[in-house]
This record gives structure tokens, sequence and C-alpha cells, in this order.
């Protein structure tokens, strides 16, 4: 039995070109001795020199640039989730991100999301658009398909709804644990969203003082896990626990699920579920 090839970044390139077909790239596919596209071929699509790219496939180049392996993706026709393996063995860590915030979930996240019956679900985009919810969310949270789809934003309806202010008993804790929060997400998610982020700062901080406030002390936190309490009428205080998952194959949007805290917090929720 060999040994494996110590240099996976060169097997990996190598294998990827030997998928792709000559004659989708405008080449000739006669003549050939081994399948796929030629190392020559494949630096000229990604504009290197075929000695370099030879060296590179051979382990002797040394780490590629962010800009070379870009091209070189470009150039073998890599899928998302082949791009990224690709930066993981060539640095050591994935590619940058530059995110175009999604604007719908899958019919089969969706019904994750209505299976959750006394569980509130919202899936939010890099933005913080709220894109998806169930019904749960609707009772406890905020009924978003009642609020014009401008304004089907977390940061908005914190800010500039003020029902919801009245039903946080915790409201400058949480307000400022999301500002902190977006933040930190709208930067991971590239150069892109990061604009798109500035600008819904600046829409908010010009309708709300505390946001600007709040905006202006540059925190950053991650989502995570924590413990959410709200008051509505009818049954009080209610805390939840809520867990926050990046979608698979959607890097931009975030399903946040909350849970009873306590079986008593599980009774008030059936209640208002039931009415």
């Amino acid at each position: 039995m060999s040994a494996p090839d110590p240099n996976l970044l060169g097997v990996y390139l190598r294998d990827r070109r030997a998928r792709l077909d000559p004659a989708a790239f405008g080449f000739s596919a006669t003549r050939r001795r081994t399948p796929g596209l030629r190392r020559e071929e494949v630096a000229q699509r990604a504009n290197v020199s075929a000695t370099w790219y030879t060296w590179l496939e051979q382990g002797r180049g040394g780490a590629p640039s962010t800009e070379v392996l870009e091209r070189i993706a470009g150039a073998l026709a890599l899928s998302q989730d082949e791009r990224e393996h690709l930066f993981l063995l060539a640095q050591h860590r994935p590619p940058v991100m530059d995110l175009q915030p999604s604007q719908a979930v899958s019919p089969r996240l969706q019904r994750v999301m209505d299976a959750l019956v006394d569980s509130p679900a919202l899936v939010k985009n890099a933005t913080w658009d709220v894109i998806a919810w169930n019904h749960a969310s609707t009772v406890l949270l905020t009924d978003y398909g009642l609020v014009p789809p401008a304004e089907r934003n977390i940061l908005k309806v914190i800010f500039c709804a003020p029902h919801t202010r009245r039903g946080m008993p915790n409201w400058e804790r949480d307000a400022r644990f999301a500002v902190a929060a977006f933040r930190s997400d709208s930067t991971r998610a590239g150069a892109r969203v990061a604009k798109q982020a500035e600008a819904l700062a600046a829409e908010l901080s010009a309708r709300s003082p505390e946001f600007a406030a709040m905006w202006n002390e540059h925190d950053v936190r991650s989502h995570g896990e924590g413990t959410k309490h709200i008051n509505r009428p009818g049954v009080g205080a209610i805390a939840m626990d809520y867990s926050h998952f990046v979608v698979d194959g959607q890097p931009d949007l975030g399903m946040i699920v909350y849970t009873p805290a306590t079986e008593a917090d599980r009774a008030r929720i059936a209640t208002l579920l039931a009415g």
C-alpha cells in the first residue's frame, strides 16, 4: 500500500483539472494522454505562468496569494464549496466572504421551523432582514407578516417599533447586544454587506438617537446563545433560551430558535398559542 501524498493541494488541483472537458473551454480535445485540462491551459485561464502553476501542483511554489487563488478557482470552475476547500488547503483558512443577502429560505427549512410548535424561530440574512418565521414567532415575538417588507429588520423592530420596547423588560441590554452582534455579523460577511450595513446604520441613526449612541460605541459581540425575557399581556413574564445557527450552504443566513426556559414558561407559551 502506497503512502498518502503529503501535497494535498497538488493532489486536489490535479484531480479538479482532470475532471474538466477541454472542449467546454475552447481547447482541442484531441491528442491528449490524460483526461481534463493540461497544466498550461489552467495557467492560461488563471493568467499565471505555466512554470509557476506546475511548481504549485508539485508543492514547490509556496503559499499562493488570495488573488491568485481566486483566479485558479475561476480557471478550474470550482463551486463555492470547492473554492473554500482550495483556500483551506493553500492558506489554511476559508476565503474572505463577500455575501449577497438572501431574500428567501428553502421550503425544507421553512418546514423545519413550522415543526417547532412551541418554539419561536426566525431566519435573518446578513443585514438582519427577517426573511422567514414560524407561527410561534408571530405570537410570541413579532408578526412579521403584518410588518411592511421594508421594516422587516430586527434592528428596526427593536429601535423603531414602540410596542416591541414595551414587551422587553431588559430592552437596553438586549438592544445594546443586538447592535454589537450586528456590527460583528456584517463585518464578517464581507465588503458588499458591510456597505449595506453602513447604510442601514445611517438610516437607524437618523431615526433613533439611542441606536446612534450605541452604534458609535463600536462594540462587537457574537450571537451565540443566551436567554431572552419578554412580557406578554395575560401571562406576564416569559423567559426563553435561544440558540443561533448558521444555515449550511447559505452562510449569510442565521436561524434563531427560542425554547421555553422552564416548564412554567412552557405553560405560559402554550396559553398564548392556544389563544
